[in-house]
C-alpha cells in the first residue's frame, strides 16, 4: 500500500480538513485529493464522506485509521532502527512540550543538542500537558516533556526533571498586594485568573480550595501562563504561576499553610523503545536536571 497515500489520509483524518492536511504535508490541496482518491480506488469504499466543508470519516475510513497509523509508525521505527546500524544519530526526533517549557526550559538544551546532534530533524509539537500524554499513548511522538499528570497509569510512565514551585500572585496595585496576612478564604472572594480546571495545574489548586470547602471565584481561564501573567500584571485577578515568572510587576503573595508544587518531566511509553536520537535527547534532559 503507497505511504505517501496514508500519510495523506491520516493528515486529512486528523485535521477534518484537506487544505490543512495539505499545508501539514507541503502539498497542494489537489495533490492531496489525488492520493486519497486513488487509495480509495484501490480499497474499493469512500473513506471520506465530503459535506460542503466538512470533512468526515465513512466507516471504511473508521476501520482503516488504526491500521494506517499503526502502519506508517512501523515504517518509521524501521527506516530509523536501519539508519541507526551504522551508529548514527540521525532521523527525526518527535517530542510533545508544553508552551511553558518550551519557553523557560528547553531553550539552552535544545541549543546544546542541536549542536551536537546536526543530522537530527528535531520535530516540536506545542500542546497543553493533558494533550501531550495522549499524544505519547498514540505513539504520534518520541516522548513528551511536559507537566506531569499526578498519577500516571500504563502504557505511559514519568519522570521528574524539575520541580516547579508554583506562587500565589496579584499585581502591585491589587488590594491583595497591601495585605499583611492572606489565606485562602480571603482569596476566594476575589476574581481568579487560572489555567482550566481540568488541567493539572488548574487541579492542583481547586484542590487546595476544595480541601478547605473554599470555591473559586473564576473570573477567566486560559492555558497560557504569559497570558495569566499579563492579565494578572494588569490588576484583573490574582492567579498562581511558577516562580521563575515573577517580575516586578507582580507581588507574592504569603499563603498561610499552603505549598503547591507541580512535577515537570518526561512522559514516554513504556512498551517503546526509544531511538537513539531520542535516547540522546533524554540523557541530556537529565544532566540537565535541578
Amino acid at each position: 500500500m503507497d505511504t505517501d497515500a496514508l500519510k495523506a489520509f491520516v493528515a486529512v483524518a486528523e485535521h477534518s480538513s484537506f487544505s490543512l492536511a495539505a499545508q501539514q504535508l507541503h502539498l497542494t490541496q489537489p495533490a492531496i485529493s489525488k492520493r486519497i482518491s486513488s487509495l480509495e480506488t484501490r480499497l474499493n469504499h469512500p473513506l471520506f464522506d465530503r459535506l460542503g466543508r466538512e470533512v468526515t470519516l465513512t466507516e471504511a475510513g473508521q476501520t482503516l485509521l488504526p491500521r494506517a497509523m499503526t502502519i506508517l509508525q512501523d515504517m518509521r521505527e524501521t527506516e530509523r532502527s536501519i539508519r541507526e546500524l551504522s551508529g548514527e544519530i540521525v532521523g527525526s526526533l518527535r517530542v510533545a512540550t508544553s508552551h511553558h517549557i518550551g519557553l523557560h526550559h528547553l531553550p539552552p538544551i535544545l541549543r546544546e543538542f542541536a549542536s551536537s546532534h546536526r543530522e537530527v530533524n528535531l520535530q516540536f509539537e506545542f500542546l497543553d500537558s493533558e494533550q501531550a500524554h495522549e499524544k505519547v499513548i498514540r505513539g504520534d511522538v518520541d516522548f513528551a516533556v511536559v507537566t506531569l499528570a499526578p498519577e500516571l497509569e500504563p502504557p505511559l510512565e514519568g519522570e521528574v526533571i524539575w520541580r516547579d514551585e508554583l506562587v500565589f500572585v496579584a499585581s502591585r496595585d491589587h488590594a491583595l498586594a497591601r495585605r499583611k496576612s492572606i489565606d485562602l478564604e480571603m482569596l476566594s472572594h476575589e476574581a481568579a485568573i487560572l489555567p482550566d480546571l481540568n488541567t493539572f495545574t488548574g487541579r492542583l489548586v481547586q484542590q487546595a480550595f476544595a480541601q478547605r470547602n473554599l470555591k473559586l471565584n473564576l473570573n477567566m481561564a486560559t492555558n497560557y501562563l504569559e497570558t495569566i501573567k499579563m492579565m494578572a500584571s494588569v490588576g484583573l485577578g490574582w492567579t498562581v504561576l511558577p516562580r521563575s515568572m515573577l517580575d516586578k510587576n507582580l507581588h507574592p503573595l504569603a499563603i498561610k499553610d499552603v505549598s503547591l508544587v507541580r512535577q515537570l518531566g518526561v512522559v514516554k511509553h513504556q512498551k517503546r523503545t526509544m531511538g537513539k536520537a531520542a535516547q540522546a535527547f533524554y540523557a541530556l534532559l537529565r544532566a540537565k536536571r535541578l
